[in-house]
């Protein structure tokens, strides 16, 4: 995998375009002038959890005894799922019901977790680190440039509200989940050819 696939990976599985109207709607009760400040906050929250997964998830894998290969299949049904929901969304949006639950002012959930660090982001840097581990320095240039990409859209949440409109959201999402359901699929048969030893 090189730093361009990986950076790919990560910028898709974070969905930003599809979390522009769950954003939206999320900081709806917060001040104009304070929601640029809250969606920084969130995101260095969710780069926070995603650094300590990238350089930690290997070891607690390696604790519980589960293979590379078991994390390549399951990180890959996980994406699959998502991107189904990208594609077939429901009338909210991909995390709607966390939207719903939210307070006047977020903090963690749902903007942080799971709307940016969520399972499948996770599961993708477990995967890019488990590849290849003497090229961490490598896997988080790819962490950092995927979520300052992530973070450019979500700040500009409003102004791409206004330029896309509904309609060109929901075709963004479901394009990037289409690519999406690709690379999942992908990752399922390259962790079933690999448990198998193909």
């Amino acid at each position: 995998m090189t730093i361009f696939s990986a950076v790919l990976l990560l910028f898709l599985v974070m969905d930003p375009f599809g979390n522009v109207p769950v954003f939206l709607s999320v900081l709806r009760p917060v001040k104009q002038e304070r929601r640029r400040w809250v969606i920084a906050r969130e995101l260095l929250i969710a780069l926070g959890f995603l650094v300590v997964f990238l350089f930690g998830g290997q070891y607690l894998l390696a604790a519980i005894g589960i293979s590379e290969s078991s994390v390549t299949v399951a990180g890959g049904i996980i994406l699959f799922l998502i991107a189904l929901r990208m594609v077939f969304p429901s009338p909210g949006g991909v995390f709607a019901e966390d939207a719903e639950q939210a307070s006047d002012a977020p903090i963690l959930v749902p903007l942080a977790v799971p709307l940016v660090a969520g399972p499948s982001a996770l599961a993708s840097v477990l995967f890019i680190m488990s590849k290849d581990p003497t090229r961490w320095l490598e896997w988080l240039a790819a962490l950092v440039g995927a979520w300052a990409a992530t973070g450019v859209v979500l700040l500009l949440a409003p102004n791409l509200s206004r330029l896309l409109g509904d309609r060109g959201l929901v075709a963004t999402e479901r394009l990037m989940g289409m690519v999406l359901t690709a690379i999942a699929s992908k990752m399922v048969l390259g962790g079933v050819a690999e448990f198998f030893g193909i």
